[in-house]
């Protein structure tokens, strides 16, 4: 296993598989319609690369393996692994949130529109009141707070932390008149949407309430 994850590995990186290496493999293989492997074999052999070009393929990575990649691995460090580790799990994972939580912060700026425009909230709010972003209406605030989410099986305990937060955000609402919203963040394939969008219609509502109160 490990064998083949090296060989697999160099294989994609030096792009020995690709297109101009091996031909169109997928396109071929369905032109030949092979009842056996034999079949593909003789007729690969024949109409898309000679055996021999494959045979230098194979030794160009063997190169590539045993010179390129262990002269590179030589270099490495256990202070290069240590620091690669804390990268991925902190820098590289708060990148990623931070994205997520831009995305959707361009979102909904675009939904409710740009006169209205959305604000990171101070430490101190997130602190005690447990809000990310405001709307700022004359003297009123609205608070936002994106929750980004896994998957839906993961709401209900982030409804069940709502619960816990209800005060802060009254605390909020008390102070500064205008209520506390959720936005949940999902991603789907690559893409980031908004999952509750009922929610745009509530901020939307209370942008009027705050602005004909």
């Amino acid at each position: 296993m490990a064998k083949e994850w090296i060989l697999n590995s160099a294989m994609n990186r030096f792009q020995l598989n690709f297109k101009r290496n091996v031909g169109a493999t997928s396109e071929e293989i369905r032109k030949c319609q092979p009842k056996t492997i034999e079949d593909w074999r003789r007729y690969y052999y024949e109409k898309v690369r000679p055996k021999e070009h494959i045979d230098e393929l194979g030794r160009k990575l063997y190169i590539k393996i045993t010179e390129v990649i262990a002269a590179e691995v030589e270099e490495i460090t256990e202070e290069d692994c240590i620091k690669y580790m804390h990268q991925m799990v902190i820098d590289r994972t708060f990148d990623g949130y931070m994205t997520e939580i831009k995305t959707i912060y361009g979102q909904l700026q675009k939904e409710i529109g740009e006169e209205y425009k959305i604000e990171p909230a101070p430490d101190e709010w997130d602190r005690l009141y447990n809000v990310d972003f405001f709307i700022q209406l004359k003297d009123k605030y609205i608070g936002l707070q994106i929750k980004p989410v896994s998957n839906t099986a993961q709401i209900p305990e982030i409804f069940k932390e709502r619960k816990i937060q209800n005060n802060t955000h009254s605390d909020f609402t008390q102070k500064y008149g205008g209520k506390v919203f959720y936005i949940f963040s999902i991603k789907e394939r690559d893409k980031k949407r908004i999952q509750n969008p009922e929610v745009i219609g509530e901020i939307i509502r209370e942008i009027e309430r705050l602005t004909n109160s």
